[in-house]
This record gives C-alpha cells, sequence and structure tokens, in this order.
C-alpha cells in the first residue's frame, strides 16, 4: 500500500479521536476518502449518520454530549465558541434547553440547523476553555448568554446562584458580563444580580428575598458572617441583627454532599445555643404557602421584641 495511503488513514484515525467521533465533509475528503465512499457511508441509514449538514458521526449509534458539541463547531466555523447551557454543562451546572449555542462572528452567513443555534455577536470571547477540539465560553460569559436566553425568572436564579456558590463566577464578574452585554432580554439577569449583590446565594433564598418584600417585611442580612467575640459562629440565609432571627431555608439541593448537610445542622445548633431565633423553611413551604412563612417570620420578629439581644458581631457577606 502506498505511504501515503497510509499516513493518510494515520491522520483520519487522529483526528476521529481528537474529535470524539465527529468529522466534516471536508475534512474526511482531505484524509483521502473519495467523494463517492463519503456519499455512500453517509447514506441514510448508513455507517456514518449525518448529525448536520456536512458533518457526520463515525460510527452508528445515538451521539453523545461531546459529540454533539463538537459536530456543532465543525458546523458553525473555526471561530465558533460553545456557550450558554452546553458550556454550562461542561462548567458542571445545569441548565435548561436541550439545544447548542455556539458564537460566532458577525460575518458567518450559515443559519441555524438541527439542535445547533449560531449567534452572531461583535463580542467574541477573548478567551475559552478546551476540550480536546472542543471551545468553551467561561463560566461568567457562559451564564451571562444563558440567563439572557431564558425567560423564567426561577430558572435564571439557579443557573446565577448556582455559578455564584460553586466559586466559578465572582459577582463582579457577571456584573461586568451584564454591563458589556446586549441590553435585549437581560431585565432577569439584572434582577437576580440584584439579589445576588444582597447576598443572595441560592435560588430558594432569591425566593425567599422577594417574599419577604412582597410582605412588607424589614429586609433581614443575606449570608452575613456572626461571630460571638473572635470565635466564628455561623453564615446564615437571612439574618435580623436587631431582633436576632435567623431563616433558614433547609435544602438539600444546595449543599454540594451529606457532609454539607451535616455542616447545616451543626451550624443551626450552635446559633440557636447562642441565643438566636432559628427560623427553618423548606423551598417547598416557600413556593406554596408564602403567607405562611411570611406569618411565622412577622410572629418570631415580634417575639423577639424586648428581649436581650444575643452577643453577635455581624459582617457583611463576602
Amino acid at each position: 500500500m502506498p505511504r501515503k495511503t497510509q499516513y493518510d488513514e494515520r491522520g483520519f484515525s487522529a483526528l476521529v479521536r481528537k474529535q470524539h467521533g465527529v468529522m466534516s465533509r471536508e475534512q474526511a475528503i482531505s484524509c483521502g476518502i473519495g467523494r463517492a465512499a463519503l456519499s455512500y457511508r453517509g447514506r441514510p441509514g448508513g455507517p456514518w449518520p449525518a448529525l448536520l449538514p456536512g458533518v457526520h458521526l463515525t460510527h452508528t449509534g445515538t451521539a453523545t454530549d461531546d459529540q454533539r458539541d463538537m459536530a456543532a463547531l465543525l458546523y458553525a466555523g473555526p471561530r465558533g465558541v460553545l456557550t450558554g447551557p452546553a458550556a454550562l454543562r461542561w462548567h458542571g451546572i445545569t441548565s435548561p434547553g436541550n439545544g447548542v449555542d455556539v458564537l460566532v462572528p458577525e460575518e458567518i452567513q450559515r443559519v441555524d440547523a438541527g439542535f445547533v443555534r449560531l449567534h452572531r455577536t461583535k463580542r467574541l470571547p477573548r478567551g475559552f476553555c478546551v476540550e480536546g477540539e472542543i471551545r468553551y465560553a467561561l463560566a461568567p460569559r457562559a451564564v451571562a448568554d444563558a440567563a439572557r436566553w431564558l425567560t423564567d425568572i426561577g430558572e435564571v436564579r439557579a443557573v446565577v446562584a448556582a455559578a455564584v456558590q460553586r466559586g466559578l463566577c465572582p459577582v463582579g464578574r457577571l456584573m461586568e458580563e451584564l454591563r458589556e452585554g446586549p441590553k435585549q432580554g437581560s431585565a432577569l439577569f439584572r434582577r437576580a444580580l440584584a439579589e445576588v449583590a444582597d447576598g443572595v446565594r441560592s435560588a430558594a433564598e432569591a425566593r425567599l428575598h422577594t417574599l419577604i418584600k412582597r410582605a412588607g417585611l424589614p429586609m433581614p442580612m443575606f449570608n452575613p458572617r456572626l461571630f460571638v467575640g473572635r470565635d466564628f459562629l455561623a453564615v446564615p440565609d437571612c439574618w435580623w441583627p436587631d431582633a436576632g432571627v435567623v431563616a433558614e431555608v433547609d435544602s438539600r439541593e444546595w449543599h454540594l454532599s451529606p457532609r454539607g448537610w451535616e455542616n447545616t445542622l451543626a451550624r443551626q445548633a450552635r446559633m440557636s445555643a447562642a441565643g438566636i431565633i432559628v427560623l427553618h423553611f423548606p423551598p417547598r413551604q416557600i413556593n406554596t404557602r408564602p403567607v405562611e412563612v411570611a406569618g411565622l417570620i412577622r410572629k418570631a420578629l415580634a417575639a423577639a421584641r424586648g428581649r436581650p439581644l444575643p452577643k453577635v458581631r455581624t459582617l457583611p457577606a463576602r
């Protein structure tokens, strides 16, 4: 067999490995696969099913997330960068949406196809994460893009809060994305960031924030740092320092391990021992019985009047 053909086979195999078993029509031809052979392999029911126009899976079966991501970039072109839910998935954040969103330069003329949505922009990411041949937007850009395309405040809160809680996005970087990005579609993103700026760190806390505001209750501090003398005490979800009352959202969703949940219970016990009134609200109660939650908070604040305040020093959320 001629040396060139052997070299092409090696190059083809290497490319298949790097690209998760996905290849464009142009790449296959450049590796020495003839047009007729390529058409035969890519025929309906053939061994190379078409994922997108001009992009094939080089084996039968259902495409994985990585293969869909790779196919989207091959379709979009060499300067494309994945953002939104696909990039968030890579960063470990769940976001609604089944499609794959790709940022492309303004001059790109291709249109959406299959599961791919192309977003023409003047603001291509200055940096990105790389997994093999796949390019993912950094977490702040991916969060901002996903938030602008979502239409439910609860879903936006969940994405923003998860990114902040996991330490992937400093609030300042998200604020920067809000300022620099398009204003269209940014209302819910702006609202979620305002809640985070108040110290809110989860979607459940954000719903409690809204409940307290609508009920006309005094606004607490969110996620402050409490100390007894110089000893650290806790970081409660909500804290009314003038009443010595704490409200905690008891949700396993926002504790990343059983150990985290145990630490939460221990923190609540320490606060009670320090003389703090601690209220517990599961997210379901906040969602379905807001009047009841507001009434319990109001009663606790009223009951605290006249009693000695716990000797607790408070610092705002970081």
